[in-house]
């Protein structure tokens, strides 16, 4: 599958310092104490819909956690899958009376597009479920083999991933397995399900339906796999046993981080499968909880039909940082794009204060677990110093704004 089309990022003087992010796992700030390559999985969209806010700021996050490695002169591998097959998107498809695979790639197309007009540094390898399938099926067969999954004995060809087999299950989301029990129907589990050893386990496999696709399994038979398992395989036939982080929204933190740790430390008996469990909050609209349910999604795309500028989309969830559920509204765009013209005006004139002094403090920001709204006061300090006429450093304004584009992807 192609990803989107990158940008050119500038080059910034000097090099930043190492990272500190926050761990889900470990609950708190860690440095990233790697050196080398870098080594990123995001899990990406399920394209059954557009681009809403909420996948725009989980991907502004992990853009900005490639620009500090990027900047610090580490070279980053970056994968991001695609869920093309999935509950949701037959569901919708059927809905619609459309094609699930002609919605899919339509969905895909349009998220690359915003991709795009995000500024978002694309992935080095953007992979879909369905043409991962076959090695999906592969590490599932190795798992049977292992005694780590089992068959039901139902007939369906459903296969399920015992939990027992990773005795550190639930040390990734540190919830209790009450908790767990809550949550778990809430996102894509099925707890009561006949036959399962026990209500936690996970799907590997689906077996073959009427009316479903589904592909061949090899010694599965024919089907298609669970959620959880495809991340596993692509990351680790992509990335290697062990990755530096694995991100996503904080609604993946449970059930589909924990499991697809789970299953990666069973395949390949190393542990932990990342060094950072990093996720991103979620995007609210007028102080409630956006949803497909609730029909109140902002799309990226609509925004951009309506000629808002995406720097100032990009902005306005610059403002509240990533770990934080936070509220999308007009005032907080329209703020957006009042900063993003205050910028603007300041990167166009003759001179401003001391510009180095400006890149050491983003940097020292965004360092720091990528402190965004630490970083936007930094530019809004310089941006006011400059309008107001200090204008001791003529390369200023030229490095305010490769600046604020290499480090925070907002190109003025």
């Amino acid at each position: 599958m192609d990803s989107w089309v990158g940008h050119e990022v500038p080059r910034l003087p000097g090099r930043g310092g190492p990272l500190a992010l926050f761990d889900t796992a470990r609950q708190g700030v860690h440095p990233d104490t790697g050196e080398g390559d870098a080594t990123l999985y995001v899990c990406g969209i399920t394209p059954y819909d557009a681009t809403h806010l909420g996948h725009a700021a989980t991907m502004i996050a992990f853009d900005l956690v490639q620009r500090v490695w990027r900047d610090a002169g580490r070279s980053v591998r970056y994968v991001q899958n695609v869920t093309d097959i999935d509950d949701p998107l037959l569901e919708r498809a059927q809905r619609d009376g459309e094609d699930w695979k002609v919605l899919a790639m339509r969905e895909t197309a349009l998220f690359r597009e915003d991709m795009e007009a995000l500024r978002i540094i694309p992935p080095e390898h953007y992979v879909g479920a369905v043409e991962s399938i076959p090695d999906i099926a592969a590490r599932v067969v190795e798992l049977l083999g292992d005694g780590a999954a089992y068959r039901l004995d139902d007939g369906t060809g459903d296969v399920y991933f015992d939990v027992t087999a990773a005795p550190r299950f639930g040390y990734e989301s540190n919830l209790s397995r009450a908790e767990m029990l809550e949550i778990f129907p809430e996102r894509g589990g099925d707890p009561e399900r006949a036959g399962k050893r026990d209500p936690l386990d996970p799907l590997l496999w689906r077996g073959a339906r009427p009316d479903e696709p589904s592909w061949p399994g090899g010694d599965l038979g024919p089907g298609r796999p669970g959620w959880h398992i495809e991340c596993t395989v692509i990351a680790l036939n992509l990335l290697g046993e062990r990755i530096d982080v694995q991100g996503g929204g904080n609604d993946l933190i449970f059930p589909h981080h924990e499991c697809s740790a789970a299953h990666a430390e069973r395949l390949t008996g190393r542990a932990p499968f990342a060094g950072f469990y990093v996720h991103a909050g979620m995007i609210g609209l007028d102080g409630e909880k956006m949803s497909k349910s609730k029909g109140n999604l902002v799309f990226v795309s609509r925004l951009r039909a309506d000629r808002v500028d995406p720097m100032a989309v990009r902005l306005a969830l610059l403002t509240g940082h990533y770990r934080t559920d936070r509220t999308w509204t007009d005032d907080l765009l329209a703020a957006a794009g009042h900063r993003l013209d205050r910028w603007r005006r300041a990167a166009a004139a003759p001179a401003g204060p001391d510009g180095p002094a400006l890149l050491a403090a983003v940097r020292a920001r965004l360092a720091d677990d990528l402190d965004s709204p630490g970083a936007l006061r930094v530019a809004d300090e310089f941006a006011e110093a400059t309008l107001s006429g200090v204008a001791d450093d003529p390369a200023a304004p030229a490095l305010f704004a490769a600046t604020v584009d290499a480090l925070l992807g907002v190109r003025l």
